[in-house]
């Protein structure tokens, strides 16, 4: 498990999904495109997506992970706070709202509304639109993963309301 280790840490998603190697590689792959600069999402953009989903999903893991991510993208408290509210909470942004909705949407009707798809438009290539739609589909799937499976929070990390 050497290569999955960050400044000498294994995180917990690895040691649990190291269990079936094949998919565990596969995944990562996918994974990594999200998490990389080859996605076409600034990265600022992309944690809303991914903190709305893992807040949606009631995954503390995500959650927990992604806003230490997050404030290294740039989010302020304020605004992951805002992100746990929802898109219509106070202080928004409009297209940052309209990230946050796209998560909202997904989740609930598994899709994206003609009025969100609008408003991304308005900033984001038909590509950023993808990305952000497969964005919100990864940790939405990844998720249903770390909750199912129970996996624990990392030593250091500070769940919902912590």
């Amino acid at each position: 498990m050497k290569p999955l280790a960050r400044n000498g840490r294994v995180f917990n998603i690895f040691r649990t999904l190291i269990h079936y190697p094949e998919l565990f590689r596969n995944w990562l792959t996918f994974a990594n495109y999200v998490l990389s600069r080859r996605s076409s999402i600034a990265a600022r953009e992309r944690e809303i997506a991914i903190l709305r989903i893992g807040w949606l999903c009631r995954a503390e893991y995500e959650w927990a992970q992604h806003v230490v991510i997050g404030k290294a993208c740039g989010l302020s408290d304020a605004e992951i706070e805002r992100i746990a509210q929802g898109p219509d909470a106070p202080g928004w942004d409009a297209f940052d709202a309209a990230i946050c909705r796209t998560a909202d949407e997904l989740h609930k009707d598994k899709m994206v509304s003609d009025a969100t798809w609008k408003k991304l438009s308005e900033r984001y290539s038909e590509v950023q639109r993808m990305d952000l739609v497969f964005a919100v589909g990864q940790y939405n799937l990844v998720s249903m993963a770390l909750n199912t499976f129970g996996v624990q929070l990392d030593t250091g990390l500070k769940g919902f309301n912590k």
